[in-house]
C-alpha cells in the first residue's frame, strides 16, 4: 500500500494521468490503478518500467 501511495504521489507531481503513465511504462492503465490501490504486487521488472515511465530512479519509488 505504501508503494501505491508513493506511485500516486509521484505520478501527480509529474502531472500524469494513470493512462499516460501506463503508456509510458508499456502497461495497461487498469494495472497502474491496481498498483496504486495496493491490489497488485510488483515484480522488479514492473517497478523498473514504472520508474522509467515517471522519469525517476527505482530507488525513488521505494523511498520512505
Amino acid at each position: 500500500m505504501l508503494l501505491g501511495n508513493r506511485l500516486r504521489a509521484l505520478r501527480h507531481a509529474a502531472g500524469l494521468t494513470q493512462e499516460e503513465l501506463a503508456a509510458r511504462s508499456e502497461l495497461h492503465w487498469t494495472y497502474v490503478g491496481q498498483v496504486e490501490r495496493g491490489e497488485r504486487n510488483l515484480t522488479y521488472k514492473i517497478l523498473l518500467r514504472l520508474a522509467r515511465g515517471l522519469g525517476v530512479s527505482p530507488a525513488q519509488l521505494v523511498e520512505d
